[in-house]
Protein backbone atom coordinates (compact mmCIF):
# COMPACT_ATOMS: atom_id res chain seq x y z
CA UNK A 1 0.00 0.00 0.00
CA UNK A 2 1.66 3.76 -0.88
CA UNK A 3 0.48 6.79 0.92
CA UNK A 4 0.96 10.17 -0.35
CA UNK A 5 0.19 13.42 1.56
CA UNK A 6 0.27 17.19 0.13
CA UNK A 7 -1.59 20.24 0.20
CA UNK A 8 -4.89 20.19 -2.44
CA UNK A 9 -6.40 22.52 -4.86
CA UNK A 10 -9.87 23.50 -4.18
CA UNK A 11 -13.05 22.35 -6.37
CA UNK A 12 -15.65 24.22 -4.16
CA UNK A 13 -13.85 26.15 -1.88
CA UNK A 14 -14.75 23.84 1.42
CA UNK A 15 -12.19 23.63 3.99
CA UNK A 16 -13.62 22.72 7.95
CA UNK A 17 -13.38 24.34 11.52
CA UNK A 18 -14.68 22.95 14.22
CA UNK A 19 -17.23 21.18 11.65
CA UNK A 20 -17.83 23.86 9.68
CA UNK A 21 -16.52 24.35 6.11
CA UNK A 22 -13.35 26.22 5.12
CA UNK A 23 -10.40 26.18 2.82
CA UNK A 24 -8.23 23.01 3.19
CA UNK A 25 -5.23 22.51 4.84
CA UNK A 26 -2.33 20.30 4.53
CA UNK A 27 -2.92 16.10 5.32
CA UNK A 28 -0.03 15.16 7.96
CA UNK A 29 2.13 12.38 7.12
CA UNK A 30 2.26 8.56 8.70
CA UNK A 31 3.70 5.34 8.71
CA UNK A 32 3.21 1.60 7.60
CA UNK A 33 -0.15 0.37 7.38
CA UNK A 34 -1.44 -2.37 8.71
CA UNK A 35 -5.25 -3.22 8.60
CA UNK A 36 -7.66 -5.43 11.04
CA UNK A 37 -11.02 -5.73 11.72
CA UNK A 38 -11.77 -3.23 14.91
CA UNK A 39 -13.80 -4.12 18.36
CA UNK A 40 -12.85 -3.33 21.73
CA UNK A 41 -10.33 -6.48 22.90
CA UNK A 42 -9.04 -6.14 18.98
CA UNK A 43 -8.25 -2.24 19.56
CA UNK A 44 -6.60 -2.78 23.06
CA UNK A 45 -4.39 -5.52 20.98
CA UNK A 46 -3.38 -3.12 18.23
CA UNK A 47 -2.57 -0.52 20.58
CA UNK A 48 -0.40 -2.77 22.39
CA UNK A 49 1.43 -3.79 19.68
CA UNK A 50 1.52 -0.06 18.40
CA UNK A 51 -0.64 -0.60 15.13
CA UNK A 52 -0.45 1.94 12.68
CA UNK A 53 -3.64 1.80 10.84
CA UNK A 54 -6.96 -0.30 11.74
CA UNK A 55 -10.29 -1.04 10.00
CA UNK A 56 -12.81 0.22 12.48
CA UNK A 57 -16.06 1.31 10.31
CA UNK A 58 -19.01 2.21 12.23
CA UNK A 59 -21.46 0.90 9.38
CA UNK A 60 -19.32 -2.21 7.78
CA UNK A 61 -20.18 -4.86 10.31
CA UNK A 62 -23.74 -3.91 9.91
CA UNK A 63 -24.17 -4.18 5.93
CA UNK A 64 -21.46 -6.52 5.46
CA UNK A 65 -21.00 -9.10 7.96
CA UNK A 66 -24.73 -8.64 9.22
CA UNK A 67 -23.31 -8.28 12.90
CA UNK A 68 -26.47 -6.47 14.96
CA UNK A 69 -26.36 -2.57 14.45
CA UNK A 70 -26.74 -1.51 18.16
CA UNK A 71 -23.94 -3.88 19.27
CA UNK A 72 -22.25 -2.75 15.91
CA UNK A 73 -22.26 0.93 17.57
CA UNK A 74 -21.16 0.21 21.13
CA UNK A 75 -18.92 -1.89 19.92
CA UNK A 76 -16.81 0.66 17.53
CA UNK A 77 -17.31 3.84 19.94
CA UNK A 78 -15.50 2.25 22.84
CA UNK A 79 -12.85 0.71 20.14
CA UNK A 80 -12.79 4.63 18.61
CA UNK A 81 -11.69 5.70 22.33
CA UNK A 82 -9.17 3.01 22.39
CA UNK A 83 -7.59 3.83 18.95
CA UNK A 84 -7.66 8.30 19.41
CA UNK A 85 -5.56 7.23 22.74
CA UNK A 86 -3.52 5.01 21.13
CA UNK A 87 -2.84 7.55 18.10
CA UNK A 88 -3.70 4.70 15.93
CA UNK A 89 -5.33 5.74 12.23
CA UNK A 90 -8.77 4.03 11.79
CA UNK A 91 -10.06 3.50 8.00
CA UNK A 92 -13.49 3.29 7.22
CA UNK A 93 -15.55 0.74 4.74
CA UNK A 94 -17.40 3.00 2.47
CA UNK A 95 -15.69 1.98 -0.49
CA UNK A 96 -17.69 -1.17 -0.56
CA UNK A 97 -20.86 0.34 -0.84
CA UNK A 98 -19.89 0.82 -4.23
CA UNK A 99 -19.58 -2.64 -4.85
CA UNK A 100 -23.19 -3.58 -4.20
CA UNK A 101 -24.51 -0.30 -5.56
CA UNK A 102 -23.56 1.72 -8.88
CA UNK A 103 -21.36 4.34 -8.09
CA UNK A 104 -22.54 6.91 -10.01
CA UNK A 105 -26.13 6.62 -8.89
CA UNK A 106 -24.87 5.99 -4.90
CA UNK A 107 -21.86 8.23 -4.92
CA UNK A 108 -23.58 10.31 -2.66
CA UNK A 109 -24.42 7.76 0.35
CA UNK A 110 -20.36 6.66 0.37
CA UNK A 111 -20.01 10.75 1.50
CA UNK A 112 -23.36 10.88 3.88
CA UNK A 113 -21.68 7.96 5.26
CA UNK A 114 -18.83 9.36 5.27
CA UNK A 115 -19.65 12.35 7.66
CA UNK A 116 -21.63 9.93 9.74
CA UNK A 117 -18.33 7.73 10.71
CA UNK A 118 -16.76 11.44 11.26
CA UNK A 119 -19.18 12.24 13.98
CA UNK A 120 -19.21 9.46 15.68
CA UNK A 121 -15.56 9.11 15.67
CA UNK A 122 -15.42 12.88 17.34
CA UNK A 123 -17.74 11.70 19.87
CA UNK A 124 -15.50 8.92 20.86
CA UNK A 125 -12.62 11.58 21.20
CA UNK A 126 -10.62 10.56 17.98
CA UNK A 127 -8.99 13.37 16.20
CA UNK A 128 -9.78 14.04 12.53
CA UNK A 129 -6.38 13.19 12.01
CA UNK A 130 -6.74 9.54 12.38
CA UNK A 131 -10.01 9.44 10.09
CA UNK A 132 -9.01 7.24 7.34
CA UNK A 133 -12.42 7.63 6.06
CA UNK A 134 -12.89 5.76 2.85
CA UNK A 135 -13.94 6.01 -0.77
CA UNK A 136 -13.43 4.00 -3.72
CA UNK A 137 -12.70 4.69 -7.80
CA UNK A 138 -15.40 1.82 -8.70
CA UNK A 139 -17.08 4.08 -11.85
CA UNK A 140 -17.52 1.74 -15.27
CA UNK A 141 -14.30 2.16 -17.28
CA UNK A 142 -16.81 2.53 -19.91
CA UNK A 143 -18.77 5.64 -18.74
CA UNK A 144 -18.39 8.98 -20.64
CA UNK A 145 -15.99 11.12 -19.06
CA UNK A 146 -15.93 8.52 -16.27
CA UNK A 147 -12.31 9.81 -15.20
CA UNK A 148 -13.71 13.69 -14.64
CA UNK A 149 -17.04 12.20 -12.20
CA UNK A 150 -13.97 10.28 -10.29
CA UNK A 151 -12.23 13.41 -10.31
CA UNK A 152 -14.45 15.57 -8.90
CA UNK A 153 -15.93 13.07 -6.13
CA UNK A 154 -12.17 12.25 -4.83
CA UNK A 155 -11.14 16.29 -4.96
CA UNK A 156 -14.67 16.75 -2.91
CA UNK A 157 -13.62 14.61 -0.67
CA UNK A 158 -10.55 15.92 0.12
CA UNK A 159 -11.70 19.53 0.85
CA UNK A 160 -14.68 18.76 2.87
CA UNK A 161 -12.35 16.45 5.34
CA UNK A 162 -9.22 18.58 4.91
CA UNK A 163 -7.10 17.02 8.19
CA UNK A 164 -8.65 13.33 7.38
CA UNK A 165 -5.85 10.75 6.51
CA UNK A 166 -8.52 9.57 3.33
CA UNK A 167 -8.54 5.84 2.26
CA UNK A 168 -9.10 5.88 -1.53
CA UNK A 169 -9.44 2.57 -2.87
CA UNK A 170 -8.74 1.05 -6.18
CA UNK A 171 -11.16 -0.27 -8.81
CA UNK A 172 -12.16 -4.16 -8.91
CA UNK A 173 -15.82 -4.07 -9.68
CA UNK A 174 -15.12 -3.72 -12.87
CA UNK A 175 -11.84 -5.10 -13.18
CA UNK A 176 -12.30 -7.88 -15.80
CA UNK A 177 -9.23 -10.22 -15.93
CA UNK A 178 -8.03 -8.04 -18.98
CA UNK A 179 -4.56 -6.94 -17.39
CA UNK A 180 -3.67 -4.95 -19.40
CA UNK A 181 -7.39 -2.36 -19.64
CA UNK A 182 -7.55 -3.29 -15.54
CA UNK A 183 -3.29 -1.87 -15.32
CA UNK A 184 -4.58 1.18 -17.25
CA UNK A 185 -7.58 1.45 -14.72
CA UNK A 186 -5.34 1.48 -11.45
CA UNK A 187 -3.27 4.12 -13.54
CA UNK A 188 -5.83 6.37 -13.78
CA UNK A 189 -6.74 5.72 -10.34
CA UNK A 190 -3.05 6.86 -9.21
CA UNK A 191 -3.45 9.64 -11.11
CA UNK A 192 -6.50 10.75 -8.86
CA UNK A 193 -4.32 9.69 -6.30
CA UNK A 194 -1.71 11.70 -6.37
CA UNK A 195 -3.73 15.19 -7.87
CA UNK A 196 -6.21 15.25 -5.01
CA UNK A 197 -3.63 13.93 -2.54
CA UNK A 198 -5.20 11.04 -0.20
CA UNK A 199 -3.72 9.85 2.69
CA UNK A 200 -3.84 6.24 2.37
CA UNK A 201 -4.27 5.03 -1.18
CA UNK A 202 -4.43 1.00 -1.79
CA UNK A 203 -3.02 0.01 -4.84
CA UNK A 204 -5.10 -1.68 -7.55
CA UNK A 205 -3.49 -5.37 -8.94
CA UNK A 206 -3.74 -5.74 -12.61
CA UNK A 207 -4.79 -9.79 -12.25
CA UNK A 208 -7.79 -8.52 -10.12
CA UNK A 209 -10.56 -10.88 -11.10
CA UNK A 210 -7.91 -13.50 -11.61
CA UNK A 211 -6.13 -14.83 -9.41
CA UNK A 212 -4.38 -13.67 -5.49
CA UNK A 213 -2.11 -11.63 -6.84
CA UNK A 214 1.71 -13.05 -7.22
CA UNK A 215 4.97 -10.88 -5.87
CA UNK A 216 5.62 -9.56 -9.48
CA UNK A 217 1.68 -8.39 -9.91
CA UNK A 218 2.76 -6.63 -6.50
CA UNK A 219 5.50 -5.17 -8.03
CA UNK A 220 4.00 -3.62 -11.19
CA UNK A 221 1.44 -2.14 -9.22
CA UNK A 222 3.73 -0.73 -6.74
CA UNK A 223 5.83 0.54 -10.13
CA UNK A 224 2.84 2.06 -11.40
CA UNK A 225 1.92 4.04 -8.90
CA UNK A 226 6.13 5.26 -7.68
CA UNK A 227 6.02 6.54 -11.53
CA UNK A 228 2.86 8.41 -11.34
CA UNK A 229 3.26 9.63 -7.68
CA UNK A 230 6.84 10.89 -9.17
CA UNK A 231 5.83 12.27 -12.57
CA UNK A 232 2.55 14.18 -11.48
CA UNK A 233 3.34 15.29 -8.22
CA UNK A 234 2.85 18.65 -8.00
CA UNK A 235 -0.78 18.48 -10.32
CA UNK A 236 -2.53 19.29 -8.08
CA UNK A 237 -0.94 22.59 -7.56
CA UNK A 238 -0.68 23.21 -11.00
CA UNK A 239 -4.31 22.72 -11.92
CA UNK A 240 -7.71 24.48 -11.35
CA UNK A 241 -11.66 23.28 -11.90
CA UNK A 242 -13.39 25.54 -14.50
CA UNK A 243 -15.99 27.45 -12.94
CA UNK A 244 -19.61 25.53 -14.34
CA UNK A 245 -17.50 22.66 -15.50
CA UNK A 246 -18.24 18.90 -15.64
CA UNK A 247 -15.42 18.45 -11.76
CA UNK A 248 -17.75 21.30 -10.11
CA UNK A 249 -21.12 20.58 -11.38
CA UNK A 250 -20.61 16.68 -10.38
CA UNK A 251 -19.10 17.61 -7.25
CA UNK A 252 -22.01 20.05 -6.20
CA UNK A 253 -24.69 17.62 -7.19
CA UNK A 254 -22.93 14.65 -5.00
CA UNK A 255 -22.59 16.80 -1.83
CA UNK A 256 -26.29 18.36 -2.29
CA UNK A 257 -27.54 14.70 -2.92
CA UNK A 258 -25.73 13.72 0.30
CA UNK A 259 -27.11 16.98 2.25
CA UNK A 260 -30.91 15.71 1.61
CA UNK A 261 -30.00 12.22 2.51
CA UNK A 262 -28.92 12.84 6.02
CA UNK A 263 -31.52 15.10 6.46
CA UNK A 264 -34.06 12.20 5.36
CA UNK A 265 -31.73 10.22 8.17
CA UNK A 266 -32.44 12.92 10.72
CA UNK A 267 -36.04 12.60 9.98
CA UNK A 268 -36.36 8.91 10.18
CA UNK A 269 -33.39 7.88 12.25
CA UNK A 270 -30.21 6.13 11.34
CA UNK A 271 -31.75 2.64 12.09
CA UNK A 272 -34.52 2.90 9.59
CA UNK A 273 -32.21 4.23 7.39
CA UNK A 274 -30.32 0.94 7.93
CA UNK A 275 -33.17 -1.20 7.16
CA UNK A 276 -34.20 0.45 4.02
CA UNK A 277 -31.18 -0.11 2.41
CA UNK A 278 -30.10 3.23 2.02
CA UNK A 279 -25.98 2.23 2.04
CA UNK A 280 -25.03 -0.19 -0.53
CA UNK A 281 -28.35 -1.35 -0.81
CA UNK A 282 -28.12 -4.08 2.13
CA UNK A 283 -30.97 -3.73 4.54
CA UNK A 284 -30.35 -4.40 7.77
CA UNK A 285 -32.89 -4.73 10.70
CA UNK A 286 -32.02 -2.89 13.98
CA UNK A 287 -33.13 -6.28 16.37
CA UNK A 288 -31.28 -8.73 13.64
CA UNK A 289 -27.70 -9.70 12.93
CA UNK A 290 -25.60 -11.48 15.15
CA UNK A 291 -24.84 -10.16 18.55
CA UNK A 292 -27.65 -8.59 19.99
CA UNK A 293 -28.08 -10.55 23.28
CA UNK A 294 -24.90 -9.46 24.46
CA UNK A 295 -26.05 -5.31 24.79
CA UNK A 296 -27.67 -4.71 28.01
CA UNK A 297 -28.82 -1.47 29.58
CA UNK A 298 -26.60 0.32 32.00
CA UNK A 299 -26.99 0.02 35.22
CA UNK A 300 -27.87 2.73 38.11
CA UNK A 301 -24.88 1.98 39.55
CA UNK A 302 -22.48 1.68 36.31
CA UNK A 303 -19.28 3.25 36.67
CA UNK A 304 -16.50 3.27 33.76
CA UNK A 305 -13.20 5.58 34.66
CA UNK A 306 -11.40 4.44 31.53
CA UNK A 307 -13.72 6.74 28.88
CA UNK A 308 -13.55 9.86 30.72
CA UNK A 309 -9.63 9.42 31.35
CA UNK A 310 -8.98 8.46 27.75
CA UNK A 311 -11.27 10.53 25.85
CA UNK A 312 -9.85 13.46 27.83
CA UNK A 313 -5.95 12.43 27.14
CA UNK A 314 -5.21 15.43 25.54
Amino acid sequence: MIQISLAPRTISGFKRVHGGLVAPNEVPEANGIILFLASGEIAAMGALERLDVMLNDALYGILFRDINPQRTLIDQYFSRIINGYAGVIINTGEDNYLTTADAVEAAHTVLASDLINEQLALLAGLPEEQMGLGHAFEMDPMLENGFLLELAQAQMTREIFPKATLKYMPPTKFMTGNIFRGHIQDALFNIIGIWTHQGIQLLGMPTEAIHTPFMSDRYLSIENARYIFNDMRSIGEEMEFREGGICRERAKTVLNNAIDLLQQIVQEGLFTALEKGIFGDVKRPKDGGKGLAGVVTKGDNYFNPFVKMMKERW
